[in-house]
């Protein structure tokens, strides 16, 4: 594996908006139980910035990640999309609105259809993408183009099945489909949790990368907030369905103000210290 990126923290400060959100809320009812998933959030994320959204488990990230890819309507709350009020009222504009945001979910085994062949799942990006008329020969080359960026073989892939593949490669496969698609914006839902170290550093680079050759913007979901500190130029920290922090990486991770934020950081192990449990719940497993 490559040697890891030197992190630069940049300043999207005055870039243009490519997604944002005031008042977003998502309220879950049954019967007469009422749980409030997301609260009230706002959020501004720009073109070309690597934005990670870092919570806990129950935190409300992933319903807030369903929101923004128009997977679940807001309860309250505006979301904007370019600059506009975003609309998928018909299924012809969340098609069109899914053009230019996509998503890397965490479990690759559960993100391909068992039935589609490795070259189906590649030809079907070029085809979303206005390629479905180009010669064969072109879509090869597109195809071998996406998979070497990945440090995958378009040759040793053809007429396989994804399942045939581990997991990490599934993953790399994931992100060649992104760079064949080319959104404006990627949500990666924590897509390193089910893969090994050296595959983690080895995907995460591969999403700097991708950022770095197209320009997107990159929503990244994770519990992990080492990860964030390693990739992100902002972090917004969710508890309890709020952003209870928010600002660029070094500020949030090495002066943070929140009490949550302070906890997370103190929940990561360091290899030279001894580990303070003082905030694990030991009776909860």
């Amino acid at each position: 594996m490559s040697e890891a990126k030197t992190r630069i923290n940049k300043d999207f400060t005055n870039a243009p908006m490519c997604l944002s959100g005031r008042g977003v809320t998502r309220v879950f009812t049954a019967g007469r139980t009422r749980t409030v998933a997301v609260d009230h959030v706002d959020f501004d994320f720009h073109v070309g910035e690597f934005v990670s959204i870092v919570g806990e488990s129950g935190s409300g990230k992933t319903t807030l990640s369903k929101m923004l890819l128009g997977l679940l309507e807001a309860t309250e709350g505006e979301i904007q999309f370019m600059g506009k009020p975003r609309d998928i009222s018909t299924g012809a504009k969340k098609r069109e609105y899914w053009k230019g945001i996509q998503a890397i979910f965490q479990d690759p085994f559960s993100s391909y259809n068992v039935f589609h062949k490795i070259d189906s799942v590649l030809l079907d990006c070029i085809n979303m993408r206005g390629g479905k008329n180009l010669p064969k020969e072109k879509k090869i080359e597109m195809m071998t183009e996406a998979c070497s960026f990945v440090n995958l073989k378009f040759a040793e892939l053809t007429n396989k099945y994804p399942f045939e593949l581990s997991g990490g490669q599934m993953q790399r496969l994931m992100i060649a489909r992104i760079f064949l698609l080319k959104p404006k914006i990627l949500l990666a839902d924590e897509p390193t949790s089910m893969v090994d170290a050296c595959s983690r550093a080895t995907i995460l680079d591969m999403l700097l990368d991708l950022r770095d050759e197209t320009g997107m913007t990159i929503i990244f979901i994770t519990h992990d907030i080492g990860l964030a500190y390693y990739i992100s130029d902002t972090v917004y920290i969710m508890e309890h369905g709020k952003f209870v922090e928010y600002g660029k990486a070094d500020e949030v991770i090495i002066n943070p103000q929140a009490a949550y934020t302070k906890r997370l950081i103190s929940d990561v192990p360091k290899i030279h210290e001894a580990w303070d449990l003082s905030t694990v719940d030991l009776k909860a497993n």
